[in-house]
């Protein structure tokens, strides 16, 4: 057995799914998850090696991945760390910063932290990454072909900077998901019917997504060129100006961060 996921909620099975697709063998993974109904579902669909509780042989995999809710993780940190020797270990629960993971891991420090986001589900997600210091380059690497196998990564050389990640990308999907609701609703307002508002709207950003993707302009530029001078799109982005809809939104994101940082502390003092 090569990688070890403790959990097998959505994030685990989106990484699943998605190492299964980069070649890996269902044998070389196995999953601890106490819910049996969830358990069941993992062997059904991916036919990986399912466990209800850590076993020798699963925590002598080289790779660990976390993958439990924040509010358990130290109980399960604390409850394996007499069985951990080199293996990776990496974390994906959102709030724990590494250094409060190795202190219930026993002072272990072969840790990588990771911010992933729901994109993943699809194969398109974006995850931050923080290696500790003493992470390896083959770690760092084995790492980053994990969470490589659903969409792209980003390393940070700091672990403060993981609660950026958390605020731009992490939290991200909602607001993309909160402005496509908008355009919904204001297609609706103008007389389109409910399928056609969400259809235009899911191109459109979705369409618009694409195309920053594959420029190397700037956003800023790809916006000018949309706006003629005096048209309907000129318009609209005077309205939003007025309303301070880009302040309003780096605020947003700021306060996303802020409480990133507060949960950081309150789940460091868990235990």
């Amino acid at each position: 057995m090569k990688i070890a996921f403790i959990g097998g909620g959505n994030m685990a099975t989106a990484i699943i799914g998605g190492l299964l697709q980069q070649g890996y063998q269902a044998a070389e993974i196995g999953v601890v998850e106490v819910v049996e109904q969830a358990r069941v579902g993992l062997a059904e669909q991916f036919n990986v090696q399912v466990f209800a509780t850590p076993t020798e042989e699963l925590l002598a995999a080289p790779l660990i991945v976390f993958a439990v809710k924040p509010q358990q993780l130290a109980e399960v940190a604390q409850s394996i760390a007499e069985k951990l020797s080199n293996q990776l270990v990496i974390s994906i629960a959102a709030g724990i910063r590494s250094t409060d993971l190795s202190r219930w891991l026993g002072g272990y420090q072969n840790i990588v932290r990771v911010m992933p986001n729901t994109p993943a589900l699809v194969q398109a997600g974006i995850a931050g990454l923080f290696a500790m210091p003493s992470v390896s380059a083959a770690d760092r690497t084995l790492a980053e072909k994990l969470m490589r196998s659903v969409g792209e990564v980003v390393w940070v050389k700091n672990e403060e900077a993981i609660d950026a990640v958390t605020a731009v990308s992490g939290s991200g999907p909602a607001y993309v998901f909160y402005f496509i609701e908008a355009l919904e609703k204001a297609a609706q307002d103008l007389g389109l019917d409910a399928q056609a508002a969400r259809t235009l709207s899911l191109h459109t950003f979705s369409g618009a997504a694409k195309l920053a993707l594959g420029s190397s302009e700037s956003a800023a530029i790809l916006r000018a060129r949309v706006t003629s001078k005096g048209g309907t799109t000129e318009r609209a982005l005077l309205a939003l100006e007025q309303s301070q809809v880009a302040k309003q939104f780096i605020d947003a994101v700021r306060q996303a961060a802020v409480r990133s940082r507060e949960l950081g502390d309150e789940f460091g003092k868990s235990r």
